[in-house]
């Protein structure tokens, strides 16, 4: 039974997977939950775990005014969950228009302006002497010949920014680019749905040699919860986001993680994505994500790290748990692209059948997958059966 003494939580975004996995967090907990979805249609918007789940563009304006119309409605201040990066800027730029109604948890606009900006964050990380590639920005054609002088191939492109429009038409967050010309031909077919692009030297290792930690620190900039776990596969290839993952103890990633967010006094969710170099035999920082939950938030909660609902109390005025890393075996799995991933390396010899079902033995959470809440998981299915077949 949902506990209507508490707090909405209102989420933004649920038509994405962290929206879904995040839904499903806090609902467990008995907290009522109002979304906010721009399609209605996403097999997200099926799930049965809120109240309501209301429908407006979220990647413009009529969200703050939708925000604002809701907000009167609520007894208490409500705890605002942005879940996609487009939510985490308006709502910042925005939090005077919404503070009467929503508690929101969100460093100085400045600072989410500089580490939701790939090239700032970068500038920010040497000033500071932070572990990253070698990284170049590319604001037009002219600025490409300087990447042959700079830097060596393979490289590492992608938006400083992945505004809407990148969104809406590529589902690719970074490319390998093995010589000039990929570069070139790349640049052309995206360079008018973002402003300008990184590119940085592409560091050595599969998918298993990336890391991340995800964190929540309170406006003291006090760290109450954090959690390591790194990718066993990703969707797409190479440069994806993870399909399958597991918890592992990595004391350099966690401890580098801390020091970036207290250095600017970090407030809400953070997140920070680190790649070991094969080459160097170091760990870079890839880039972070701030304001919102990953899809690293089911498989916290399973290795008993309480990520979101950490962060629902400290806002609500609540006791924070206890969330201690115990470094168990953990594993999150989003099935359907991770057949996807699965088959590709099996077609590039990277992988055999017993070494896949291996990896996904153990006790997992999932990405979309719910005995409790099936309607996604069968409505994203039929979609995904579609294009394991065809890739």
């Amino acid at each position: 039974m949902i506990d209507n003494t508490l707090p909405h939580a209102v989420l933004i975004s649920i038509d994405s997977m962290p929206g879904l996995q995040a839904a499903r967090i806090l609902a467990a907990k008995k907290i009522p939950v109002i979304a906010i979805a721009k399609d209605k249609n996403h097999h997200s918007c099926r799930t049965n775990v809120c109240e309501e789940i209301v429908i407006t563009d979220t990647e413009s304006e009529k969200l703050i005014e939708k925000l604002q119309e809701l907000g009167p409605k609520f007894q208490k201040k409500a705890i605002l969950f942005p879940c996609q990066d487009t939510d985490v800027l308006l709502v910042s730029r925005n939090r005077s228009k919404l503070s009467s109604w929503y508690e929101i948890a969100l460093p100085e606009e400045n600072i989410v302006e500089m580490l939701m900006d790939k090239m700032k964050f970068y500038s920010f990380a040497e000033a500071n002497s932070f572990p990253v590639p070698k990284t170049l920005i590319i604001n037009n054609s002219r600025d490409l010949d300087g990447v042959k002088s700079e830097l060596n191939f393979p490289v590492l492109l992608k938006p400083t920014i992945r505004t809407p429009e990148w969104i809406a038409n590529s589902s690719i967050k970074a490319f390998k680019i093995e010589d000039f010309e990929h570069l070139v031909s790349v640049y052309e077919k995206h360079r008018n749905w973002t402003e300008s692009f990184v590119v940085q030297q592409w560091l050595e290792g599969d998918d298993t040699t990336l890391y991340s930690c995800n964190c929540y620190f309170d406006k003291n900039s006090k760290p109450h919860a954090a959690f390591i776990a790194r990718k066993l596969r990703q969707w797409p290839p190479r440069t994806g986001q993870s399909c399958l993952g597991e918890e592992c103890r990595n004391d350099e990633v966690l401890n580098v993680s801390l020091e970036v967010f207290k250095k600017v006094n970090f407030f809400g969710l953070g997140y920070l994505e680190m790649k070991f170099d094969q080459r160097t035999r170091k760990h870079y920082i890839i880039e972070p994500n701030i304001g919102r939950p990953t899809g690293r938030s089911a498989i916290a909660e399973a290795g008993g790290v309480e990520l979101l609902y950490s962060k629902y109390c400290d806002l609500a005025g609540l006791p924070i748990p206890e969330s201690i890393q115990k470094y168990g075996h953990a594993k999150w799995i989003h099935i359907l692209r991770d057949l996807q991933s699965a088959w590709f390396y099996y077609k590039e010899g990277e992988l055999t059948f017993s070494q896949w079902v291996k990896s996904i033995r153990g006790k997992k959470s999932y990405a979309i997958f719910s005995w409790k809440d099936p309607k996604p998981f069968l409505s994203a299915a039929k979609a995904g059966f579609f294009e394991i077949i065809k890739s």
